[in-house]
């Protein structure tokens, strides 16, 4: 079984209150909750939130009663690990043993429901201990990514012998897209962190990866997604 997961803390400071803010008609966290329910692959949903609103919402369109989430996994210092591996074993003390763990990160909802499909048959292909979305970063630590040294002077972050002098020379480097992910339950268990194991990227176009941690986002993405629903 396919455990959908979403982690959806009640702070945040760049967008006080988002996960449950209405963006294009319904809230925020809906535009994944309702991608995962719809998904046939997908045979139980789980929302691990310390909001009693949220927490309510989603097992309304039924998600697993889990309780909220423990207060020291509600912090502004609380990694994604530590709720995953939380919200993992409240699952499947309900429901069994799942086969892969699928997050939706409820602050992109740009995401298309084939990103999600791409994602689980990548991770049924290739075995990997998780699938991460990812997208081809604007800016090279190679080229244009600098940083100061000791004195203020400014050096490209990771200079190669004889320089690159075009952006094509560079190696590639990706954005690591808050978007989505699939993880092998036996590596999340195991494991303390995301880069223990095999990582494998799942590449999205950018424009599908865009995070709202800011005012701006927010409003960003709203944009984008009317233009969307307009063109539908």
């Amino acid at each position: 079984m396919i455990l959908g997961h979403i982690g959806a803390r009640k702070g945040s400071k760049g967008v006080p209150g988002k996960n449950f803010r209405p963006l294009c008609g319904k809230p925020l966290i809906d535009w994944s909750l309702d991608q995962l329910f719809a998904n046939p692959r997908v045979g139980a949903v789980v929302v691990s939130t310390d909001d009693e609103a949220i927490y309510e919402h989603a097992i309304a369109k039924g998600a697993l009663k889990i309780g909220l989430r423990p207060a020291h996994l509600a912090t502004d210092s609380a990694g994604k690990w530590g709720v995953w591996q939380h919200a993992l074993a409240a699952s499947e003390g309900l429901i069994g043993p799942v086969t892969a763990f699928l997050d939706l990160d409820c602050t992109s909802p740009l995401r298309l429901p084939e990103d999600i499909d791409a994602a689980l048959e990548l991770y049924k292909i290739e075995h990997p201990d998780m699938v991460m979305s990812c997208c081809e970063a604007r800016k090279n630590p190679y080229f244009n990514l600098v940083e100061p040294d000791a004195t203020g002077s400014l050096h490209v972050s990771k200079p190669l012998p004889g320089g690159v002098v075009a952006r094509q020379q560079a190696p590639i480097v990706y954005e690591h897209a808050a978007s989505t992910y699939v993880v092998d339950p036996a590596y999340l268990k195991r494991s303390k962190g995301l880069w223990e194991g095999r990582v494998i990227p799942y590449l999205m176009p950018p424009e599908r990866c865009v995070d709202i941690d800011t005012p701006f986002d927010f409003r960003l993405v709203e944009f984008l997604m009317q233009e969307a629903l307009t063109h539908d």
